[in-house]
């Protein structure tokens, strides 16, 4: 109230009512896919959304990591010419490499646990992510359908609060069902809410667009012409830190003859450095061990030892926790969204960022490259992540698939 300073009559207007406007969360993602469990004290969350702030939430929630008992990788010796996976099957030329020790080569497939919820929520939270909803479509050991995502993506229609949406399990399903899936996504946040972006994975988008067919070619043919406004993707996948070598063991190698294989490979690689006598003997009496470890702590402790003596298991780890850190990045792209929305403003582009745990993009990008995927034809433009001298791995690119739309041609316009 002012003050008043000389004798007389005032009339001081009191508003009853608060400011009209009142700030509101511009960046909370919502996220869809598989976890360790979907119930907590009893109640069910399967299909629910549930709103959390950190990693620690996550795991009170919903559970960890999907690795040791259901990341399985099966190894076995390769006879004749190396396999090179089938072109059909998602995610199979990440199996295609095969490890060599001497003059053999073995292979490497990963048989079970391909879900990538949990690795995309830590991807999140490290790239500035905070508030956000998660909606558990199944539990681990089930098969990754189209399904129960769909039907996550129906149960956010209640939720008024998510500002984007994200599905990072869309490309672990075959390609015409993962475009099927983010056609749906468009839908859903064009036409049905009206208030969210769909952040889009490029289904293999880890491979070169040199390889046939072009996977950015299939993508924007397949992912049609409805909402493209309310969409945004970004091309390649990134390798990642997310997963650590000291969480992976040779308990992620399949309990059947693969840890034969691994037994007989490793006490082949301790004759052929020469060793003998009775050091010979201790160090196959620890890789014995492979099948006979019982709890946690000698487990780990073979690990370890494992690591020490055979050159060969140290590669065989880093060759799992690559394959399991290499990750499509929208997840990370919502948690740069939530940053850059909190230390400058939901109007300032999401574009010329770093991106934290990741190690460099899957595909290197060139200027001329770029411009492809920046200012196509047809408008569908796919935002690039490249890697700079000195700079790192950074955000180059801030546009929506409509790219040829002068109005919602950039996201934080759209936003």
């Amino acid at each position: 109230m002012a003050s008043l300073k000389t004798p007389g009559v005032y009339i001081v207007e009191k508003s009853a009512f608060p400011n009209s406007v009142v700030e509101v969360a511009t960046a909370v993602p919502a996220f869809v896919g598989w976890t360790e469990r979907a119930r907590h004290q009893g109640d069910s969350l399967h299909l629910k959304p549930l709103c959390i702030a950190s990693m620690a939430e996550y795991h009170q929630f919903f559970g960890g990591a999907p690795t040791a008992e259901h990341a399985r990788f099966k190894f076995a010796k390769v006879t004749g010419v190396a396999p090179l996976g089938d072109p059909d099957e998602a995610l199979s030329t990440r199996d295609a490499t095969p490890l060599r020790l001497g003059k053999d080569d073995y292979t490497l497939t990963q048989t079970g646990g391909r879900y990538l919820l949990y690795f995309a929520m830590r991807l999140f939270f490290e790239n500035g992510g905070g508030p956000c909803y998660v909606v558990s479509a199944g539990e681990y050991g089930s098969e990754v359908d189209a399904e129960p995502l769909t039907a996550g993506v129906q149960a956010l229609t209640k939720e008024s609060e998510p500002t984007m949406l994200v599905i990072p399990e869309a490309v672990l399903l075959t390609q015409e069902d993962c475009l099927s899936l983010q056609r749906q996504m468009l839908l859903h946040c064009g036409q049905v809410m009206k208030n969210r972006m769909a952040i889009l994975d490029l289904w293999e988008g880890y491979r070169s667009r040199s390889d046939a067919p072009d996977v950015v070619a299939a993508f924007r043919d397949g992912v049609g012409q409805n909402s493209l406004s309310f969409g945004v993707a970004y091309y390649p996948w990134v390798n990642t830190r997310v997963v650590q070598e000291g969480e992976l063991s040779h308990l992620n190698i399949t309990a059947d003859e693969s840890l034969d294989t691994l037994i007989t490979c490793l006490k082949d690689e301790i004759a052929a450095a020469g060793i003998e006598g009775a050091k010979k003997a201790a160090m196959e009496a620890e890789v014995d061990k492979i099948k006979t470890a019982t709890d946690g702590v000698d487990k780990a402790l073979l690990t370890r030892t494992l690591t020490q003596i055979s050159p060969f298991f140290k590669a065989m780890l880093s060759e799992m926790d690559k394959r399991l850190n290499l990750l499509p990045p929208a997840a990370a792209m919502a948690g740069i969204y939530t940053m850059v929305d909190n230390t400058r403003g939901v109007w300032k582009a999401p574009a010329n960022v770093s991106l934290n745990s990741v190690v460099s993009p899957a595909v290197p990008i060139s200027d001329e490259q770029q411009e492809d995927l920046n200012a196509p034809l047809q408008g569908k433009s796919v935002n690039a992540i490249r890697s700079f001298a000195g700079q790192g791995t950074l955000v180059w690119g801030a546009r929506t698939l409509d790219g040829n739309s002068q109005d919602w041609r950039y996201i934080h316009l759209r936003r």
